[in-house]
């Protein structure tokens, strides 16, 4: 467990003064009651799990992100800074933060909930990154949170939702937004399809195009490719990096080009 919690320290980049905040963040409840169970203890924990750390690392994550925010795009109204934020810490968003550092590696679970796969579940993920910055503002205050949060949470991502912001999409749901905007123009729809896949269970990355389906005949060029810890998530990230590039299209009033092949890759 030690060698475990050294890697994960080093992809937070903080070296914890208090390695059982640490731990008890990465303990979900069902370990917790299970051990509470092998010792007789008629249900009551021995062992702390991660909950009121989620509770916290919620809050923190709020007033960070939304400070990043403030200060990065002094241009966007409240509207579109509370569109962005509720974006940024939002379950689908989170869990993709967890996937990047591989967190599901790490999570302590009963022994039946670590056979079902739950360590894989997005729901999962994202409350136990929330319990992780939870402990990381316990053990270090706002800055490790904030650097956490400038490389993982925030990253491209915010410049993503500035594009996206421009093209008139809704944030979060680009795939609804791409439909809408196709079949205004009479163009047809939006079909998706894997390209390829990599990675370990717990870290899977997918490519997903998002090609032209015409009124009346087969899936055509290729509009845009995106990437993602799920096929969700990867579609979403293609139907995104179309509008933005129908966007870019439009302004310049030319039409859209297909896509290349290596523009994106895993």
């Amino acid at each position: 467990m030690e060698t475990a919690l050294t890697e994960l320290e080093r992809a937070l980049e903080h070296d914890f003064a208090h390695a059982e905040l640490l731990v008890r963040a990465l303990t979900h409840r069902s370990l917790a009651n299970e051990r509470a169970l092998e010792d007789g203890k008629d249900g009551a924990k021995l062992e702390e799990d991660n909950e009121r750390l989620e509770f916290l690392g919620d809050a923190v994550l709020g007033l960070v992100v939304g400070e990043a925010l403030y200060l990065l795009h002094p241009e966007w109204s409240e509207g579109e800074l509370t569109r962005a934020r509720a974006h940024l810490v939002s379950r689908q968003h989170m869990a993709e933060v967890a996937a990047q550092i591989g967190l599901g590696g790490y999570l302590r679970l009963s022994r039946g909930e670590d056979r079902s796969g739950l360590r894989r579940k997005s729901t999962v993920l994202s409350n136990t990154m929330e319990a992780v910055i939870g402990a990381l503002f316990l053990d270090g205050g706002l800055e490790p949170v904030r650097a956490f949060t400038r490389r993982y949470v925030i990253g491209d991502a915010v410049e993503q939702l500035a594009e996206a912001l421009r093209a008139g999409a809704a944030l979060g749901n680009y795939k609804s937004a791409l439909q809408e905007r196709l079949q205004a123009a009479r163009a047809g729809t939006p079909v998706y399809r894997v390209k390829s896949e990599s990675g370990p269970d717990h870290h899977k990355r997918f490519l997903v195009e998002v090609r032209l389906k015409p009124l009346d005949g087969e899936p055509g060029r290729a509009l845009a490719r995106g990437t993602g810890s799920t096929k969700k998530y990867a579609e979403q990230d293609a139907a995104r990096r179309a509008l933005v590039r129908m966007a870019a299209a439009e302004a310049k009033g030319t039409p859209l080009e297909a896509e290349e092949e290596e523009e994106v890759k895993l």
